[in-house]
C-alpha cells in the first residue's frame, strides 16, 4: 500500500492503522521528510512513480484543492487490478477524477473518515465509503471488512448525496463555530474571563469553538470553499441571522417564539436530544465532583497530550486546575487536560513503575498437595504483584517449597507477608525458618 501525502497528520494515522493490520505501508509526501517514515517504521517512496506503478492499493491523502490534480497525476500509473481510494471530506469531484484518469481495469473507491488524527483508534467512528458500481468488486468487501473487525461504523453513499450532507454536517457547524470565534475576537470579549460565569452549555460550546479554531486553517478554509453546496447552505444560514436578529430588534415576541416553534418541528423528537446533551453535561460534572471527592486522596491523573501519568496526593482542585503533591513538588495540571485513572489503571501503573518489597516464604506443604495450586491461592492477595516457586526439594520426607512473592511498593511488606503466611498455615502447610 502507497499512502501519497503519507507525511501529513491523516496520512501518518493510517499508515500505522494498516501497518498494525499486517499492511507493507509506504509513504510519500511532497516535504520529502524520510525520518516520518522511520519514526513510523514504514519505506518511503523516493521514486513516486515506480512505487505507484508496483503498489496493490494507492491513497491519496492531501489537501482538498490539489486532490484531483494528485489524482491526475497518480491514476494512470496504476496496474491492473489495483484499488485507488482517496481520504478527502469531498466525494464528487474525486470520484470524478479517478473514474476519468484511472484506467478501466483499476477499481476506485470514495472515502471519508469522519474524524481527526488525535482518536486513538476506530471504535465507534463514523467511516463514509462511496463506492462505485462496477468499479470495485474485489477490493469493497476487503476494505469494509478491515474497517468493520477495527469498530468503525460504516456509512454508504453516493458522492453527490454525501456532498449535500456534509455541506450542512461539516460546512454549516464549522462555519457556525468560527463565526463565533471571531466575533469574541471582534467584540475583544475576555473569554477566559467568561468561564467564571459558564453554564454547562456555554462551557462545552466554547470547547468546540476552541477545537475548532485550534485546527489546521487551512484544511477548514478548503472545506468551506471546495463544496459547491456550501454557499447556499451560508445564505440560509445569514438569511436567518438577519431575520432573528431582526425581531430581537423590534421585541417580535410572537415572532420569535413562533420561529423556534417551526424549527423544533421540523427538527423532530428533541427528546434525544435534550437526554444525549444531558449525558455529555452530567458527564463533566461527574468527573468534577469525583476529583473533588479525591482530595487529600493518593490518585494517578493521565496528561491526555503528554501521555505522562502523575502520581501523588490531590491537594486541590478548582474549576480550571488541580493540584497535586508528587512526591516532594507540587504539580498544578490544568483540568481539561487530564484524566483521573481508575483505581485498577493506578494499581496497573504502580506494578509497571514502582520498585516492589520482595519476601521468600519457606514452607514444608500437606502430602499430596500441589505446590504449583498453592502458589495460585497466595497469588489472589491484591496487594501482590508478582510470584513464584524459587526452591523445592524433600526433607525429612516431606517436600519443602519456597515461595517467592513481590509486595506492592507501597503497602506495608510486614503486613501482606503476616497475611499470605495465615493462608499457607490454613491449608495445612507449615512455615520453616
Amino acid at each position: 500500500m502507497l499512502i501519497v501525502g503519507g507525511t501529513g497528520e491523516m496520512g501518518q494515522w493510517f499508515s500505522t492503522f494498516f501497518k498494525e493490520r499486517g499492511v507493507d505501508v509506504s509513504i510519500w509526501g511532497k516535504s520529502g521528510k524520510t525520518e516520518i517514515a522511520e519514526r513510523l517504521c514504514v519505506r518511503f517512496a523516493h521514486d513516486l512513480h515506480a512505487e505507484v506503478a508496483e503498489s496493490d492499493v494507492v491513497i491519496i491523502s492531501v489537501p482538498i484543492d490539489i486532490t484531483e490534480q494528485v489524482i491526475a497525476e497518480v491514476a494512470p500509473l496504476m496496474r491492473a487490478g489495483s484499488l485507488l481510494m482517496d481520504l478527502t471530506s469531498l466525494k464528487t469531484g474525486p470520484i470524478r477524477a479517478m473514474q476519468k484518469y484511472a484506467p478501466a481495469d483499476v477499481e476506485i473507491l470514495g472515502t471519508h473518515p469522519m474524524f481527526g488524527p488525535t482518536i486513538p483508534n476506530l471504535h465507534g467512528q463514523r467511516f463514509i465509503l462511496t463506492p462505485i458500481a462496477d468499479r470495485c468488486h474485489k477490493w469493497f468487501p476487503v476494505i469494509r471488512e478491515m474497517l468493520d473487525e477495527s469498530g468503525a461504523h460504516i456509512v454508504i453513499v453516493g458522492p453527490e448525496e454525501h456532498d449535500r450532507f456534509v455541506s450542512v454536517v461539516q460546512g454549516l457547524t464549522h462555519f457556525a463555530y468560527i463565526t463565533i470565534g471571531t466575533t469574541l475576537d471582534r467584540l475583544d470579549f475576555n473569554v477566559k474571563e467568561s468561564r467564571r460565569f459558564m453554564s454547562p452549555v456555554y462551557d462545552i460550546m466554547l470547547d468546540f469553538v476552541g477545537r475548532i479554531l485550534g485546527q489546521n486553517p487551512y484544511l477548514y478554509a478548503m472545506i468551506q470553499m471546495e463544496n459547491p453546496e456550501v454557499t447556499r447552505v451560508h445564505e440560509a444560514f445569514l438569511q436567518e441571522c438577519h431575520s432573528t436578529s431582526e425581531m430581537v430588534k423590534k421585541h417580535d415576541l410572537e415572532g420569535f417564539i413562533t420561529k423556534m416553534k417551526d424549527a423544533a418541528i421540523h427538527f423532530g423528537d428533541t427528546s434525544p436530544a435534550l437526554r444525549r446533551s444531558d449525558k455529555l453535561i452530567n458527564y463533566k460534572i461527574a468527573e468534577y465532583e469525583h476529583l473533588m471527592a479525591s482530595v487529600g486522596e493518593e490518585c494517578g491523573l493521565l496528561h491526555v497530550y503528554s501521555g505522562k501519568i502523575h502520581v501523588g496526593k490531590l491537594w486541590k482542585v478548582t474549576p480550571t486546575e488541580v493540584m497535586l503533591a508528587e512526591g516532594t513538588k507540587m504539580v498544578s495540571l490544568k483540568i481539561e487536560n487530564i484524566q483521573l485513572l481508575s483505581p485498577r489503571e493506578l494499581k496497573e501503573w504502580k506494578m509497571k513503575n514502582l520498585t516492589h518489597h520482595r519476601r521468600d516464604i519457606s514452607v514444608t506443604v500437606p502430602e499430596n498437595a500441589d505446590p504449583g495450586i498453592i502458589l495460585e491461592i497466595i497469588s489472589v492477595n491484591e496487594n501482590i504483584v508478582g510470584s513464584e516457586i524459587i526452591d523445592m526439594y524433600l526433607i525429612q520426607g516431606k517436600k519443602s517449597v519456597t515461595y517467592r512473592i513481590s509486595i506492592l511498593a507501597d503497602q506495608e511488606p510486614d503486613k501482606v507477608q503476616t497475611d499470605v503466611e495465615r493462608v499457607l498455615i490454613g491449608i495445612g502447610c507449615q512455615l520453616r525458618v
